[in-house]
């Protein structure tokens, strides 16, 4: 009985001993142990140092930090400096100068452009981007600067319509465009022989001088009527004398050779062919209708077509011709 009291004693001992070395090394594992067999629960103990794998770690992300600066270590003298090579200043200066060119630029520009229009668009003949579709235009200086002359056409300008011909009238004389400088001319491509539209034309035409003379006498006699025969072959100056008894006697028929007529033509831009022509070599001519209305200079201010009625052109006729421009 004593034996197996000591033997009890001894391994009660031993396995004290081996508790409090399990509490020493793994505390986790002592303190469950102790909760498990029904002990008190104690307060955890602090916890170990750090070990050098943690150590390591927070080097590595020192080191992040410091990327770019020269100083991996952190030490704080790398001997470089952390400002870039464009700063705020820098920019400023670029922006200064930049805005100075451009302005410089837009000066130079407007001052080589005024002289280009004083010497170039300010003379008698004028200027036209493009003379084969556009009449050469006048510019007048103002306060504001160059600014084309205004006329009926607007800013788009006039149409490069018409220019110096020569035909002959009724009495065989000589007549040329500067024949009717100082007039305004309503002018007229047919032939005699057309049997509907020349004539209604030519009566519209007609009708448009008895209201002129009622309404405006003034601008009236200012006014000049003229017919040019497209079909120089056949209206010959006798059949032209026959023909100008049906119209107006304001009228002034002019005919020429056929390479006058066709020279006219094409200054005018007058579309004509032979068309509904017979085994007895009559036929018909295809024409542009069109009335071309010329200022007193020679200089075109406006067309009317077929479709205008005779109050129409008599009210474009009156506008353009006490058109007065703003400057």
């Amino acid at each position: 009985m004593m034996l197996r009291t000591a033997a009890s004693r001894g391994m009660i001992r031993k396995l004290g001993n081996a508790a409090t070395i399990c509490q020493t090394r793994v505390p986790i594992v002592a303190t469950c142990a102790r909760s498990n067999s029904g002990g008190s629960s104690s307060a955890p103990p602090p916890p170990p140092p750090p070990s050098n794998a943690g150590a390591a770690a927070s080097s590595v992300k020192y080191a992040k930090t410091t990327a770019g600066t020269g100083d991996p270590e952190g030490s704080g003298s790398t001997g470089f400096s952390t400002r870039g090579p464009v700063t705020w200043p820098a920019l400023g200066l670029v922006a200064i100068a930049a805005a100075s060119a451009v302005s410089y630029y837009k000066i130079e520009r407007e001052r080589r452009l005024e002289n280009a229009m004083g010497k170039i668009v300010s003379s008698e003949s004028g200027w036209s981007p493009n003379p084969e579709l556009l009449a050469r235009r006048q510019y007048v200086r103002t306060k504001w600067g160059w600014f084309p002359k205004e006329d009926a056409f607007g800013g788009a300008g006039k149409p490069a319509i018409g220019g110096p011909w020569s035909l002959v009238d009724l009495d065989g004389n000589l007549v040329t465009n500067e024949s009717f400088k100082g007039k305004w001319t309503l002018l007229y491509f047919g032939f005699a022989r057309c049997p509907d539209i020349c004539p209604s034309e030519m009566v519209k035409i007609g009708k448009v001088m008895d209201t002129l003379e009622k309404e405006h006498p003034k601008l009236r006699g200012q006014i000049q009527p003229i017919f040019v025969s497209i079909d120089p072959a056949r209206d010959s100056l006798k059949a032209l004398r026959d023909y100008a008894k049906d119209f107006h006697p304001s009228y002034v028929f002019l005919t020429g050779a056929p390479q006058q007529v066709q020279a006219m033509a094409k200054k005018y831009r007058v579309y004509m062919s032979k068309a509904d022509e017979t085994e007895d070599g009559d036929y018909l001519v295809d024409h542009s209708i069109v009335v071309y209305f010329h200022d007193e200079t020679g200089d075109i201010a406006d067309c009317f077509t077929q479709s205008m009625r005779p109050s129409d052109i008599v009210e474009k006729v009156v506008e353009r011709m006490t058109f007065v421009p703003s400057y």
